[in-house]
């Protein structure tokens, strides 16, 4: 069975040499039910790959045409399912496409200079596309909601492969995590709290609020974007800024307030039902030494407390869940989660994916012992206090069902549903008139995606 994936296909940087070249030369390449394909749109997936600093590779636009009739498909029958998507959606992925964008172009204007037009009317321009694309990605959700990959499904999918012809599996570990986040006093904060202020009063003074959060804001997801954050639902934000953001009328600029993340304030751009389009700047305050100090105090008191008594797996964990400040690991038994494999929540982390500073520290560890307290400097600058617990450690060996089950259960989830989808298309093909030209009817992956041509007359 071959294997299908819908791939984004929408793309953003045209020149204007390129769209009067599309006007000139574009030509049909395929007829998909209703709907059309034209080259231009699988010249602007080629132009997509290429931008992503890719080498050149014409062979790939077979595999574009294939997915854009793929796509057609999928779209076709969401219609006939009902299946749609909110406008809101919509909007916030095209936002989100477009701010990725700008930060590649180096700005909104070089990125208008580049597309030869406004980025408003660019957005216009791709919305139809972007839509298709969520609609189409719902609808291979709906093909595949049902599968259930049973312990039986993943023996056989284990047994279909020849013992020498299974993968290695580089030595793992499973390592947990007390965290100590340094906690600043008010007096240590109040630096922060007010270069917040004076950010806010010289915005209300009639300063530009997108170009005071490209330089002060330090909120490295939408400062380059002036602090937009597109448009969001209350679940979105956290508590304290989605009581701000829905509270203010659009145009309203916030008093300065406090969250989890630092000192804020925001504007309301536009407000929609539960929807809402803010900006923001946020000012995070500076770590301080003594806090340091404090924070290690407290992770070496918890330390000492583990020396007291012989260490198990469900004493760590509960002594997580009282004491860790990470949200995502204390409540998991304070277990570190496999970040490349987050579907299968895995605790295996194979030891050389795991974060540097903590490789150094367990290497000496013994399997169920705890580390006295570390200092760890996170990938965006942020210190703490770490106490770690070696849980497990999984030499590396041949695939097997006894230790490799959850990994080997993805894989088996995953042909499944790759089965199912190439299943339906292939029947979906048989049923919808597909019209391919010559010129890329000899492209392998779309060998037998062409309706007969005696359909093709009847139906002409």
């Amino acid at each position: 069975m071959r294997k299908f994936g819908v791939v984004l296909l929408v793309v953003f940087l045209f020149t204007t040499a390129a769209n009067a070249q599309k006007k000139v030369l574009d030509k049909i390449v395929a007829v998909v039910g209703s709907s059309i394909i034209l080259n231009s749109d699988v010249e602007t997936g080629y132009a997509q790959y290429l931008f992503q600093g890719t080498p050149p590779n014409p062979a790939l636009k077979c595999e574009i045409a294939r997915n854009l009739i793929s796509q057609k498909l999928l779209a076709a029958q969401a219609v006939i399912d009902s299946i749609e998507v909110k406008d809101s959606e919509v909007e916030d992925e095209v936002d989100r496409r477009m701010r990725q964008s700008i930060q590649r172009a180096g700005g909104e204007d070089k990125l208008e200079q580049f597309l030869g037009r406004p980025i408003t009317q660019y957005k216009d321009e791709i919305t139809p596309d972007v839509r298709e694309m969520l609609v189409s990605d719902r609808m291979r959700g709906k093909i595949t909601e049902k599968i259930n990959t049973t312990p039986l499904d993943v023996k056989r999918y284990f047994e279909s492969f020849k013992k020498d012809s299974l993968p290695m599996i580089n030595k793992e570990v499973e390592v947990g995590e007390i965290v100590f986040n340094p906690k600043l006093t008010g007096e240590e904060k109040e630096y922060a709290k007010q270069k917040a202020e004076d950010l806010q009063k010289r915005v209300k003074a009639g300063e530009d609020f997108a170009s005071l959060a490209i330089a002060y804001s330090q909120d490295p997801g939408t400062a380059v974007d002036g602090g937009d954050l597109g448009w969001k639902s209350r679940s979105d934000f956290v508590t304290g800024f989605s009581a701000v953001a829905f509270k203010l009328k659009a145009g309203e600029i916030s008093p300065v307030f406090e969250t989890e993340f630092g000192y804020h304030f925001l504007q309301v751009i536009e407000r929609r039902g539960e929807q809402v389009h803010v900006r923001h700047i946020l000012i995070i305050p500076a770590i301080t030494a003594q806090s340091l100090v404090r924070a290690n105090a407290k992770a070496d008191s918890v330390y000492k407390l583990f020396l007291k008594q012989k260490i198990t797996a469900d004493m760590f964990s509960s002594a997580a869940t009282y004491y860790s400040d990470d949200k995502d690991s204390k409540y998991n038994g304070g277990m570190i989660l496999n970040v490349e494999n987050v579907q299968t929540r895995t605790t295996l982390i194979p030891i050389d994916k795991l974060d540097p500073q903590v490789a150094l520290v367990i290497d000496t560890m013994k399997v169920g012992t705890v580390s006295k307290p570390t200092l760890i400097t996170d990938a965006s600058g942020k210190k703490s206090y770490k106490i770690f617990y070696l849980k497990s450690v999984t030499d590396a060996h041949r695939a097997n069902l006894e230790q490799d089950f959850a990994r080997i259960k993805a894989a088996a989830n995953e042909d499944k549903i790759n089965k199912t989808i190439s299943e339906w298309f292939e029947k979906k093909r048989k049923e919808t008139f597909i019209k391919i030209d010559p010129e890329y009817q000899s492209c392998p992956v779309l060998t037998g995606w062409s309706t007969p041509p005696t359909t093709q007359q009847a139906k002409l």
